[in-house]
């Protein structure tokens, strides 16, 4: 039984992200679709002693054109990025233990494509920090037919998966009936029950970008996202 997930590519993304990815066998970027302004494709959030702030990758207000497709013309804020990281978490537990990491993503090389830099940060995450071994695929790879579902359909059914996990906001426009019919069990994600952890700058928030979990709780991160399901017992 292979399981997939295909997903657009994000910014840093949240702990809810880097779930799916480590259900999935394998993980297909879909980011030859529609980019969307406002939206979690060039941003994200991370606590601050004032409240949630905003990181956004500065990509124009072109709304026309594919995710792939979406260009970073200069690297002034990748310096800008970095500091406002640094300066929120550099008193973190585990800050050191991943500086060096962010540090070369951020100031070692200067992005021009947004895609190519949400899939670098996603896999680094992944594979050097949270040890998943889950294959990395992209859309752009396969020959694909359709429109919206059918062209989903289309990829999946390509990757040969058996079986096909979806976040919950798919819920809006994913019929479970089109999957069932191409051999293919849909599996609904399920956000719910996330433990808490020692978070800086209470309120706490899930909702915001992996870095945080990952600067405060360090090698235990896996436990917070996906190991607390089978090992559900654990004090902060």
């Amino acid at each position: 039984m292979k399981t997939v997930v295909v997903l657009q590519s994000n910014y840093i993304p949240w702990k809810g992200y880097f779930d799916l990815i480590h259900d999935a066998d394998i993980f297909v970027f879909y980011d030859d679709l529609q980019y969307t302004k406002n939206d979690w494709r060039n941003r994200n959030k991370l606590k601050t002693a004032s409240g949630n702030e905003w990181l956004t990758v500065p990509v124009g207000g072109d709304a026309c054109r594919l995710i792939c497709e979406v260009s970073i013309k200069s690297a002034a804020w990748q310096v800008k990025h970095w500091k406002t990281i640094e300066q929120n978490y550099r008193k973190a537990p585990y800050f050191l233990l991943y500086k060096e990491l962010f540090e070369e993503i951020y100031l070692g090389r200067q992005w021009t494509n947004l895609s190519e830099l949400n899939q670098c940060l996603i896999r680094r995450i992944s594979v050097d920090v949270l040890g998943l071994n889950t294959k990395f695929e992209d859309s752009r790879d396969y020959q694909l037919s359709g429109k919206k579902l059918e062209r989903l359909l289309d990829l999946v059914v390509k990757t040969g998966a058996s079986s096909y996990i979806s976040g919950p906001a798919a819920k809006n426009y994913i019929d479970p009936h089109s999957f069932s019919e191409v051999g293919v069990d849909l599996v609904w994600k399920n956000y719910s029950g996330y433990p808490e952890y020692l978070q800086r700058f209470p309120p706490f928030e899930h909702g915001v970008s992996i870095l945080d979990l990952l600067f405060n709780v360090g090698p235990d991160a896996p436990w917070y996202i996906w190991g607390w399901r089978e090992e559900p017992i654990r004090a902060l």
